[in-house]
């Protein structure tokens, strides 16, 4: 999930059915039913929009290094 948030990724069935196909390629057995797969597509796309969430709050909050006063007031 990292490395798609880190090229820009947002939590969209594209990215989902590429985080599938990943874990697919490294040997995780993923059903072939579709009931389940939608399921367990459904659940990555919860797990997918939070991490985006959590890490876009990270973000918006971090200190830039192009505003020392911010790290400063974060420091104080």
């Amino acid at each position: 999930m990292a490395e798609l948030y880190s090229v820009g990724k947002r939590p969209t069935r594209e990215t989902i059915d590429e985080i599938i196909a990943g874990l697919e390629a490294m040997g995780n057995y993923i059903s072939e039913s579709e009931v389940i797969r939608r399921e367990y597509r459904d659940v990555l796309m919860k797990e997918y929009q939070e991490f985006v969430e959590t890490h876009d709050r990270e973000h918006a909050i971090a200190p830039t290094s192009d505003n020392p006063s911010e790290k400063e007031d974060i420091q104080k």
